[in-house]
C-alpha cells in the first residue's frame, strides 16, 4: 500500500473533516493506481498509525488557530476551552473515549477477562467520567496558565509529540485480546525506520518553541513507558483504547512539563 494511501487512510480514520470522502475521491480520480474512499482497506489502518504526528500537526494546528481567534475576543481561559473543543470535533473525540474507557476498564476490572470486558462495553461509567472531566479541567488550567502567546505553539507540539506514545506502546508490546476476531487487523510493530520518520513528524513542532521545552520529551516518554508497563502488568498487552489513553496522557503530561520549564524560559 502506497505512503499516500496510507495517509488518506489515517486522514480519514483519526480526523472527522468534511469533505474527506470527496477528496480522496478526486485524488484518486487522478491516480489509477489509488483507492476510492469507498475502497480504502481498513484492514490496512494499523499501517498507517505511522502518521499519526502528521495528523497532530493536523489537529494541533486547528486547535491553535481557534485558541489565536478566541483570545483576541475571550478571555484566555475561554480560549483554551474553545481550542479544546476544536480538536475534540477533528477528532470526534477518538482518543478521549480511549481513555475514558481505559479507567472504567482498569478502575473496575480485578483480572485482565474483566477489564477486557469494560473496555468493550460503549457505556461510560463512573471512573471514566471523573477520569475524563479531571483530565479536561488539568489541561484547561495548566494552558490557561501559560502566556497567551506561547499556547497555540503548545498546542501545536503537544498534539504531534503526544500521538509518538502509541506508535510506542504498539512497538514494543502485543495486542492483549489474543485470538479476538478483530485482533488480527491491530497487530503490527513499527519498525525501527518507521518509528524514526514518525519520531521526526513528532518531534518537528518543538523547533517553533524556546529551546528548553525539548527537555519536555522526557516526562512525556517516561510517562508512555510507565503506561505501557502498567498495561503489560494488568492486561499483558494494549488495546485500542488503551492506544488512545496514552495519547490523551502523553499530552498533558506534555502540556504540564512545558508549563514548569516555562519558569525559566
Amino acid at each position: 500500500m502506497s505512503h499516500l494511501k496510507l495517509f488518506l487512510l489515517a486522514l480519514s480514520f483519526y480526523t472527522r473533516l468534511p469533505g474527506m470522502a470527496e477528496v480522496s475521491q478526486a485524488v484518486g480520480n487522478r491516480c489509477d493506481h489509488l483507492p476510492h474512499p469507498q475502497a480504502l482497506d481498513f484492514k490496512q489502518l494499523p499501517y498507517a498509525a505511522v502518521y499519526l504526528p502528521l495528523i497532530g500537526w493536523l489537529v494541533g494546528g486547528v486547535a491553535a488557530l481557534s485558541f489565536y481567534l478566541a483570545d483576541l475576543v475571550w478571555p484566555q481561559t475561554t480560549a483554551v476551552i474553545l481550542a479544546l473543543i476544536a480538536g475534540i470535533l477533528m477528532t470526534g473525540a477518538l482518543h478521549e473515549d480511549g481513555f475514558a474507557d481505559v479507567c472504567d476498564g482498569f478502575g473496575g476490572g480485578m483480572n485482565k477477562q474483566r477489564i477486557l470486558e469494560i473496555m468493550k462495553d460503549s457505556h461510560t461509567g463512573v471512573y471514566g467520567f471523573l477520569g475524563l472531566l479531571l483530565l479536561l479541567l488539568l489541561k484547561i488550567s495548566v494552558l490557561s496558565a501559560i502566556p497567551a502567546a506561547a499556547v497555540p505553539l503548545i498546542l501545536m507540539a503537544g498534539h504531534s509529540i503526544s500521538r509518538l506514545s502509541p506508535l510506542l506502546l504498539m512497538q514494543r508490546y502485543e495486542y492483549a485480546r489474543g485470538n479476538d476476531s478483530k485482533a488480527s487487523g491491530a497487530v503490527y510493530k513499527p519498525n525501527l525506520r518507521e518509528l524514526a520518520f514518525a519520531a521526526a513528524a513528532a518531534l518537528l513542532p518543538l523547533a517553533l518553541l524556546p529551546t528548553l521545552s525539548v527537555l519536555a520529551i522526557i516526562p512525556v516518554l517516561l510517562a508512555t513507558l510507565v503506561l505501557g508497563h502498567y498495561f503489560y502488568r494488568r492486561i499483558d498487552g494494549y488495546t485500542g483504547d488503551c492506544l488512545g489513553a496514552s495519547q490523551q496522557v502523553a499530552e498533558t503530561v506534555f502540556y504540564l512539563s512545558v508549563s514548569a520549564l516555562w519558569i525559566f524560559i
